[in-house]
């Protein structure tokens, strides 16, 4: 609900602060008093694009502030939440217009652009009137308005729509994925086959190589090692270091015998060192023997390790991995041909699939068109039965449903279309209701749509214009009954409608040390008896005037 409304120097109001209340609030007034610029001011808070110059003449800057009560469950809540506002119970609206144009807008004291403004102003405010390009003429609502009127649940379309997008989505992906293999295939068998015969190992690479180096490094060193076995072992026509030694200890052990016990001591201590020499030379001779022996290795192997070795290293340069990913690639490109392989019966599993999902979106949607075209039926016998005390009653509305393009809302275009006399085409309601009945098109339409605890302050912005009597009293009695759900403001200048008012607003225009000024005033039991008798009289309110204005008051709360 807007509860108030402050103004300030915008267009021709300098000072203004305007309470709400619930239920039907109507301003009236004379013709150019400035009822329009309260629209204008409370469109310029919400972020409508509307006039260009608003600040009023002399003033540095114009202000509009409108705070609204903000119930719990208000969609209000979730633009702010997108926002990052923190929601209250209260909603403070505040926008600057300086003189230069540019404006500032404010919400809960934390600065947006005009564009939140907007988004919060279409889930607060509905207006409706002959430019109500936002609200009932706007084609692209009629759709939800009638699946709103009709009760419709859209749940199970949206979800069979989510499954066919998904079905579609998953074999579009097989599709390319299978026309990418495709291209590839010649490649893939190759390199597979390829693969395969070689047969790479994690770890390989660097076993050949280790092994490759160490046959490399046997082949050069062993001529050296064996020329050293041959010093310490010897040759058949001469004696190594071994042999020597040996010969050198038989050659002191036959001078000790000839020496005798006492003289032959001072041999004891070379003999003892060349046993021991002896013995090292032999242990060292048998370790060379078996170094040679480890040394051998057949050149075959040799060649074949290199072989390998070489192999795996070309084919990781020509996939431009390194030969530890070989086996991992050998894999993947499996993987692939696998796929490619099996992506034909895949493709008709998915293709069954879309199929299915097609099937059960085309029944879903056909159920809600059905259920679309019953309520289209409802809505315009209760259309019919609304116009007739509008004085309207050779008018024709009908909800016309025509096949479009599927979507999660189904297939359906829906338009709300008049033909004003009978035998008349019928057209978009903008294009064929005049003035005066377009307000009443849409005033019936409002009521026959609405809902209980609408969540929308709804503006009517003089729907009763070129009615009276009766059906300005028709007119005025289903703004009160919309009003019974919900608030509404409207702008009026019949007394009919401005009598059924829970809340009055008279708006003047003065003229002080050459300054326009527009005032509005709320008015009491006594004001509005005065206000209406003008409205019924004009300038010179008579007795009569005054008596036919308190039997409409008294007529409205009866109602």
């Amino acid at each position: 609900m807007l509860r108030t409304l402050d103004i300030r120097d915008m267009l021709l109001i300098d000072r203004l602060s305007l309470d709400f209340a619930p239920g039907l609030n109507v301003l009236t007034g004379e013709t150019g008093a400035g009822k329009s610029i309260l629209l204008d001011c409370l469109g310029f808070v919400l972020g409508w694009r509307g006039r260009a110059e608003l600040v009023r003449a002399g003033a540095a800057q114009g202000e509009v502030t409108a705070v609204f009560d903000l119930p719990a469950d208000h969609p209000a809540r979730a633009v702010l939440d997108d926002a990052g506002i923190e929601a209250g119970d209260e909603l403070i609206l505040r926008r600057v217009n300086a003189t230069d144009g540019r404006k500032t807008g404010w919400v809960n004291d934390r600065r947006v652009s005009g564009e939140v403004l907007r988004a919060l102003s279409d889930a607060l405010v509905e207006l409706h009137g002959q430019h109500d390009d936002r609200g009932l003429l706007n084609p692209r609502g009629h759709r939800q308005l009638l699946d709103a009127f009709g009760g419709l649940d859209l749940a199970p379309l949206r979800a069979a729509w989510g499954q066919r997008r998904q079905a579609a989505a998953a074999l579009a992906d097989a599709e390319a994925a299978l026309e990418a293999a495709r291209a590839e295939e010649d490649f893939l068998r190759h390199a597979v086959a390829e693969l395969e015969k070689l047969d790479p190992q994690p770890g390989e690479e660097e076993t050949l190589d280790i092994a490759r180096r160490g046959m490399q490094a046997a082949e050069r060193v062993r001529g050296d090692v064996a020329r050293a076995l041959q010093m310490l072992a010897g040759e058949p026509s001469q004696p190594g270091a071994e042999g020597l030694i040996v010969e050198a200890a038989r050659w002191l052990e036959g001078a000790a015998d000839k020496m005798g016990d006492n003289s032959a001591e001072g041999l004891d201590e070379p003999l003892a060192a060349l046993s021991r020499a002896s013995i090292e030379l032999g242990e060292a001779t048998r370790a060379i023997e078996d170094a040679l022996a480890a040394m051998e290795f057949d050149p075959a192997t040799l060649d074949a390790t290199e072989e390998r070795l070489f192999a795996l290293r070309a084919l990781a340069r020509k996939h431009d991995v390194l030969p530890d990913d070989l086996a991992t690639l050998a894999g993947d490109l499996s993987a692939r041909l696998s796929a490619l392989d099996a992506g034909e019966a895949r493709l008709g599993d998915l293709q069954r699939a879309v199929a299915d999902a097609d099937a059960a979106y085309g029944a879903a949607a056909d159920a809600l068109g059905v259920a679309r075209r019953a309520a289209a039926k409802r809505l315009d016998a209760a259309m019919a039965a609304e116009l007739a005390p509008l004085k309207m009653e050779r008018a024709v509305f009908q909800t016309r449903i025509s096949d479009g393009e599927p979507g999660p809302e189904g297939r359906d275009v829906v338009s709300f279309t008049v033909a004003t006399n009978p035998g008349a085409p019928s057209g978009p309601l903008d294009r064929i209701a005049s003035g005066g009945e377009l307000s009443r098109f849409l005033l019936a339409l409002k009521v026959c749509l609405a809902r209980g605890g609408e969540p929308l302050v709804m503006i009517f912005d003089e729907i009763d214009r070129g009615v009276g009597g009766a059906t300005a009293d028709a007119v005025g009695r289903r703004l009160a009954r919309l009003a019974g759900g919900a608030q509404v403001l409207v702008v009026t200048h019949s007394p009919q409608v401005a009598a059924l008012g829970q809340q009055h607003f008279r708006v003047a225009k003065s003229v002080a040390d050459g300054m326009t000024t527009s005032r509005v005033t709320a008015l009491d039991a006594g004001e509005r008896v005065e206000e209406l008798a003008r409205m019924l009289a004009g300038e010179e309110i008579t007795p009569a005037a005054r008596a036919a204005a308190e039997a409409l008051l008294a007529a409205g709360r009866q109602d």
